[in-house]
C-alpha cells in the first residue's frame, strides 16, 4: 500500500502528479489531491477514479485549514498512514522597477516558507506511521544563490527569496528527521507551460509530472537534504544533477 498527498492539485503540475500516481499507485493505494479549492478537472479525474483519487479542501495561508484537513485525511487513509507528502502548492508574481519596489514579500514567504512548513509539521504523524516517509518540495533554480545572476533577467525577487528559503526548510527538516529515516528533497520540475509558466515553458505539466515521480521513486536515504532537477534526455538544462544551492 502507498498513500500520497499533494497540494495545490487543482491545476498545472499538481494536478498532473495526482494523475500519474492514480496510474501508478497499486489498488489499494490513495491520492488526496489538496487545494483551495477544487477545480473541474479535478473533479471529473476523482470521479473517474473513485475510491483511490479524493479531494480534500486545504488553504496551505491558514493553519486552521490545514489541521481540518489532517482530520479528514485521517478518515480516508487506511491505517491512518501517508508515505508521500508533495508540498506542491505555492505562489509566484513579478516586480517592476528592481528590488527597491519589491513589495510582496512577506506573502511569498507566508505561502512558498511558512505554509509548506505548517504543512510538514502537521502531517508529521501520518507520514512517521508511513512506509516511506517521503516529503517533497517543489523548488525552482531561481532560488540558487551561487547562480543568481545568471537569473537577473527575471524580475521576482520575492519569489526567489521564497525558494531560497523553502530550499533551507528543506534541508533543516532533512537534517532533524534523518535518524527517523524520512528523506526531504526539493525537486526542480524544470519551466513547465502551466498558468504560472506560462506558454513559452520547455515542457508540458504532463512531462514534468512524468519526471517528478520517477525521482520520487529513486529518491533513497542519499537523496535526503538534496536539490534535483529532472531528468530527460535531450534537455542539457534537465540533466538530473543536484542544483546548486
Amino acid at each position: 500500500m502507498l498513500n500520497v498527498l499533494v497540494t495545490g492539485a487543482a491545476r498545472g503540475l499538481g494536478l498532473e502528479l495526482v494523475k500519474r500516481y492514480s496510474l501508478q499507485l497499486p489498488d489499494n493505494g490513495l491520492v488526496i489531491a489538496t487545494s483551495r479549492k477544487s477545480s473541474p478537472d479535478l473533479e471529473e479525474l476523482v470521479c473517474d477514479c473513485k475510491s483511490k483519487v479524493f479531494f480534500v479542501e486545504m488553504d496551505i495561508s491558514s493553519e486552521e485549514s490545514i489541521l481540518q484537513s489532517v482530520e479528514t485525511v485521517k478518515s480516508l487513509l487506511p491505517g491512518k498512514a501517508l508515505d508521500i507528502l508533495i508540498n506542491n502548492a505555492g505562489v509566484h508574481s513579478w516586480t517592476n522597477g528592481g528590488i527597491s519596489e519589491m513589495s510582496d514579500l512577506a506573502y511569498q514567504l507566508s505561502i512558498n516558507v511558512t505554509g509548506t512548513h505548517n504543512v510538514i509539521k502537521s502531517y508529521l504523524p501520518l507520514l512517521q506511521a508511513g512506509n516511506t516517509k517521503k516529503v517533497i518540495n517543489i523548488s525552482s533554480p531561481w532560488g540558487s544563490t551561487t547562480s543568481a545572476r545568471s537569473f537577473l533577467y527575471a524580475p521576482c525577487p520575492a519569489y526567489k527569496i521564497s525558494k531560497a528559503a523553502l530550499n533551507s526548510l528543506t534541508v533543516q527538516y532533512a537534517l532533524f528527521y534523518e535518524a527517523d529515516g524520512f528523506i526531504f528533497l526539493c525537486v526542480n520540475p524544470g519551466w513547465l507551460r502551466t498558468e504560472m509558466g506560462g506558454s513559452d515553458g520547455d515542457l508540458s505539466a504532463e512531462e514534468g509530472a512524468n519526471a517528478v515521480t520517477g525521482i520520487i521513486s529513486s529518491a533513497s536515504q542519499g537523496s535526503n537534504g538534496r536539490f534535483k532537477t529532472i531528468c530527460l534526455p535531450g534537455y542539457e538544462q534537465y540533466d538530473g544533477k543536484d542544483v546548486l544551492w
